[in-house]
């Protein structure tokens, strides 16, 4: 690969208004080629995109992607400068290409890297200082590495350095670059949101096997006490029959003589 001056980097930038490491790479591309790097940009839509970047986008869509088993669920903000782009179907596509790319990338948590904190920047930077395998490096060496790690670690957190699921070779900035030239609008992925089922839920662990072990185990009855026993524990509370009182003779009613009727004259 050729080796690329500044000088030719800015020499392309000034001509075609592209970013620096796009112009970077078009050159590294072409072989340090000026025309050749120019039509390459062309093609990508890059020269066109970086000219409409300051305009203002107050338009746009929001749209959800549901991944399959509705585990994973994502909204998306995707802006545009007019409400007519905002219902192209080349709009509409890269809308949803974009939720879909969020809900493939579990660690992507930013739009861009100027949203990550400074906060953030600096504890990774703390992290990988005190790693072991830096330990033995000089102090010069130490900071470039670990500059290095962080630009990667701030890449792998930023939506746009991701490389498209449906493209590798190009990632979603230059996605986005490239449908800025197809409508001619100025669009700029907002925000967005990833919901997972059961995200900071404590769930209680389980051993599978025992669970079913314990269910399926036969129930063990306790056996059935003897006869005997039964007598003997009811035996004490029977209390002794007492002996039958003989009864005494009815006595007979007496008949009361029969009254003396009155003779007759």
């Amino acid at each position: 690969m050729a080796e690329i001056s500044a000088k030719l980097v800015k020499e392309l930038r000034e001509k075609t208004g592209a970013g620096m490491m796009d112009c970077k790479k078009a050159l590294q591309e072409n072989q340090g080629d000026m025309i050749k790097a120019t039509e390459w940009l062309r093609q990508k839509g890059i020269t066109s995109a970086e000219k409409k970047s300051g305009r203002q986008t107050a338009e746009g869509l929001v749209d959800s992607y549901i991944h399959t088993g509705g585990r994973i669920g994502v909204l998306v903000e995707v802006n545009c400068e007019t409400d007519f782009v905002a219902r192209r179907d080349e709009f509409k596509e890269l809308v949803r290409n974009v939720a879909m790319q969020v809900a493939a990338c579990p660690n992507v948590e930013y739009v861009t890297g100027t949203e990550i904190p400074e906060a953030i920047v600096a504890k990774e930077k703390e992290i990988e200082m005190g790693r072991e395998d830096l330990a033995s490096k000089p102090e010069n060496i130490r900071e470039k590495i670990v500059q290095g790690r962080i630009e990667k670690r701030i890449k792998e957190l930023c939506l746009m350095d991701q490389p498209f699921i449906r493209d590798q070779s190009v990632t979603i900035e230059e996605l986005v670059k490239q449908t800025i030239a197809q409508l001619g609008e100025n669009i700029q992925i907002r925000r967005f949101t990833r919901f997972v089922l059961g995200e900071g839920i404590a769930k209680e662990e389980t051993n599978f096997a025992d669970e079913v072990a314990a269910q399926t185990a036969p129930t063990i009855q306790s056996p059935e006490p003897a006869v005997e026993e039964i007598v003997e524990a009811v035996a004490p509370e029977v209390e002794e029959i007492p002996e039958t009182v003989a009864a005494e003779p009815v006595k007979k009613a007496e008949t009361p003589p029969p009254k003396k009727g009155k003779k007759k004259k």
